[in-house]
Parts: C-alpha cells; sequence; structure tokens
C-alpha cells in the first residue's frame, strides 16, 4: 500500500494547502490547482482527465484568418457588438446546413464562448417574467452554468435524467414545469458529462411542454456533431444534429468554437435566437432593459455589458472557420474522431482493472464514446476514489458537481491525454486494482 506514485500523505496535505475542504464538491478549476500543486511538488505527470481542454490542433484557417486580419489593423478598431456581417450570415447558413433550421443572420450573435452566451441567456431569458424564478436544469450538467445562476440571484430546479429517458422523460418534465415557475430549460446534447444523447422524440417531448408552459429552452451543443454514432459531418446532407429548435418556437442554441474547432484559446462562440423569440416583446424586461424586444436586450443589454462585443480577430477567424465548414472544405467532425477512438480504448482499460461505466447506456443502445465517459470503483465513494486515484497521477472530478445522483461516480475527460500515455495509465489502473482488491 507504500507503492503509489505519490505518497498519500503528499496528497492530502496538498489537498489542505489548496484550500479545498470537501473533494467531493471541489469545482474542476479547484482540482486543475490542486494537480499543479502536485505535480510541481513531486514531478510525476499526471493522467489529466480532470478539465476539458482540447487536445487537437486549432482549425488552421482561422488561424491564418485571425492573423490577416490583425495585420489589417483590426485590433485597434473596437467590433460590432452585433456581429461582423459576413459571421452573421456564415453562422445563419452553418445553422441551416448542419441542423437544417432557419434563422435570420441577425439572429446569431458571436459570444467569448459558450459560458457567455449562457450568462447572456440567464441575464435576459430568467428575467422576461417577474411571475416566474429560473432554470430547470436537466442534469448531470455542466456546474459552472448553476454558478451563473446564483451569481445572478436567481433560482433554479434540476434533476438527474438517467432514470427518466424515452416515455419517461415527459411526465417527469411536465412535473418540473407545473408549477409555472420556470424561465428557461437547459441541457448540453451530447451530454456533458454522461455523454447521452438525446433522441428525436425526447426533444420533441421538450419542445412540446416549453410551449405548452411558455419556457424558453438553452439548448447548450458545445459537441456538436460528437455523437459519432451517427455521421452529421456533410453540410446541407441529412442526418443533420438533433435540434429541439424542429419542435418549439422559443430557444437559443450555444454553439461553441472550443472543442470542435478545437479554437477555445481564442474564446469564440455563437449564440442563435429563434426569429421567433428574438422578435418577441417581453414587458417585464424594461425592469432592466432599454428595449422589452428580447433580441434587442440580449445584444444591447446583455452582451453590450457583459464584454462590448467578442474580440475583432476572433470574429474574422471564426467567420473563415464556418465558411470552410459550410463548403465543405474542412470536416470538423471527422477532425474530432480522435476523441471517440481515445475514449473506447480508456474505458476498456478501466474496465480491465475492476472499474465500470457509471452511464453505460443511452435508453436500449450502448453510450457513445466521445469527449467524456464516467467511471466508479467498488467500495469507493466519488470524493474517495478521487483522492485514491490522485496518489496514482490520476486526475478527474467528482459527479457530485454535475448534478448527478451518482455520487460514487467520477468524469473522466480523454482531451488531454495522449496516446502515449495510455501504456503509463494501463501500468498505474493495475497497481490500484491491486492495491484496491474487490471483494468476492
Amino acid at each position: 500500500m507504500e507503492n503509489t506514485p505519490i505518497n498519500r500523505k503528499t496528497v492530502s496535505n496538498a489537498i489542505s494547502s489548496s484550500g479545498i475542504t470537501d473533494l467531493g464538491y471541489a469545482s474542476i478549476r479547484e482540482i486543475v490547482k490542486l494537480v499543479n500543486i502536485l505535480r510541481n511538488e513531486t514531478g510525476v505527470e499526471f493522467i489529466r482527465m480532470e478539465m476539458g481542454v482540447p487536445g487537437l490542433p486549432s482549425a488552421e484557417v482561422g488561424v491564418n484568418a485571425e492573423i490577416d486580419a490583425l495585420r489589417k489593423g483590426v485590433a485597434s478598431i473596437y467590433p460590432d457588438i452585433e456581429g461582423l456581417p459576413e459571421f452573421k450570415t456564415e453562422a445563419s447558413r452553418f445553422v441551416k446546413l448542419f441542423l437544417d433550421i432557419d434563422v435570420s443572420p441577425e439572429c446569431c450573435v458571436p459570444t467569448a464562448g459558450s459560458m457567455m452566451g449562457g450568462m447572456a441567456s440567464f441575464m435576459v431569458a430568467n428575467r422576461n417574467d417577474r411571475t416566474k424564478e429560473g432554470t430547470l436544469f436537466i442534469d448531470p450538467g455542466f456546474p459552472v452554468q448553476k454558478t451563473q445562476t446564483r451569481i445572478l440571484g436567481q433560482d433554479y430546479r434540476s434533476f438527474d435524467v438517467y432514470n427518466y429517458r424515452g416515455e419517461k422523460l415527459g411526465p417527469k418534465l411536465e412535473s418540473m414545469l407545473e408549477c409555472g415557475k420556470v424561465s428557461t430549460i437547459l441541457y448540453s446534447n451530447p451530454n456533458n458529462p454522461s455523454w447521452i444523447c438525446f433522441t428525436e422524440d425526447e426533444l420533441r417531448t421538450i419542445g412540446r411542454l416549453a410551449a405548452r408552459y411558455d419556457v424558453i429552452v438553452v439548448e447548450d451543443l458545445a459537441y456538436f456533431g460528437m455523437d459519432f454514432r451517427t455521421d452529421y459531418s456533410r453540410p446541407g446532407v441529412p442526418p443533420y444534429q438533433p435540434t429541439v429548435a424542429k419542435y418549439c418556437d422559443d430557444y437559443i442554441l450555444l454553439i461553441s468554437g472550443s472543442k470542435v474547432f478545437s479554437y477555445a484559446g481564442q474564446r469564440a462562440g455563437l449564440l442563435v435566437m429563434s426569429d421567433h423569440l428574438y422578435n418577441r416583446r417581453y414587458p417585464d424586461l424594461l425592469r432592466y432593459y432599454s428595449s422589452d424586444l428580447f433580441g434587442r436586450a440580449m445584444i444591447f443589454g446583455a452582451l453590450y455589458a457583459l464584454s462590448s462585443g467578442v474580440a475583432h480577430s476572433v470574429q474574422y477567424g471564426f467567420t473563415a472557420i464556418l465558411k470552410a465548414v459550410n463548403e465543405g472544405i474542412y470536416n470538423f467532425v471527422e477532425n474530432t474522431k480522435e476523441y471517440g477512438l481515445k475514449a473506447a480504448a480508456m474505458k476498456d482499460i478501466f474496465i480491465k482493472h475492476g472499474f465500470t461505466i457509471v452511464y453505460d447506456r443511452d435508453i436500449e443502445k450502448p453510450l457513445a464514446d466521445g469527449f467524456y465517459f464516467t467511471i466508479s470503483y467498488p467500495g469507493f465513494s466519488g470524493a474517495a476514489l478521487l483522492q485514491e486515484l490522485l496518489a496514482y497521477g490520476i486526475a478527474a472530478i467528482t459527479l457530485n458537481i454535475t448534478g448527478s445522483e451518482r455520487t460514487e461516480g467520477l468524469r473522466a475527460c480523454v482531451s488531454q491525454v495522449r496516446r502515449e500515455q495510455l501504456p503509463v495509465l494501463d501500468a498505474r489502473l493495475r497497481l490500484f486494482s491491486e492495491n484496491n482488491p474487490v471483494l468476492k
């Protein structure tokens, strides 16, 4: 029990010195800091699965366009807060070609990543009716989005969807909406952290009930097209990325450039409002904004106050990426398939050494391999498992902070794990299982 790569006491001391009071509820960034402390103190290279940092090269067409724009002097000029006209045009085309929905260019707005898009959505959509209270999160989900609502002083409700898939989703969802206090529904699809993917029937259910209770759906598409069981890579050719936009009038889509285009460092994102929502008037918005028109409150209220627009050169880079994708020059789905391949290999290693996949089914189908997967080990809570794995130079986050009811589990992200580290992962997990034998 003393042959771990890092001494357990060293791990305990690092947790204490980092200021973490409960490892089970430590945020992603707190775990990142903790791992950095341990790495610097011990010199051990970690298998880093705690943070969803893209691990593939950035889309070169975007980098070149951004450099070009900087050389032409755009750094000295404020960007248009609504977005470059050519950006808005390509964004509208992208939505049509890959989601098969029609949205006007004016409804497509650049954001500094989906984080900013989510914050702006809460700032406007959760303030459109003074009788409502906040967001219903279909969990598990990205924990920082709940932090955003708390920062804004908004309430939220949530439930773990895993036991309410298929025909069970409608009754559960309606039981949460019938109070009349929900302004927005938010979920990610594919899901962070479980990697489940909603079916067309489930999206239809969400859209139908959102319309019945006059709720705005915020669909987080950070992992657009990354359900690799289906090919969503061909512009204008079915099948299309599934979306609730087919089934309701009032929706916001958050499309991130971070994972899909490996453009995370530039904080490039896209917020898409339906034409219907953009043009809706909500008198209660006048409590906060100069206009009761939803689209104007979003752009000239929330987004203006948050950042006064997205960096000028980044808009040129993101525009070039979208144009290349729309014209079939750059196949972003093919590029990201490496994540699915790594996930399959890593899952096999974990299972071989006695771990189980926590969220393991997509209703009747096996779960897809993608950016994340979830693991547990017999006899361990999520917090205890994370602390023990840290002694083996392996980092993840607990499912506790994602709204999951499965407190025994961890979320593992594949992006930062290099192929040459897989034998190291195998060896460390072999040692882990020897030191922590499963009682039969």
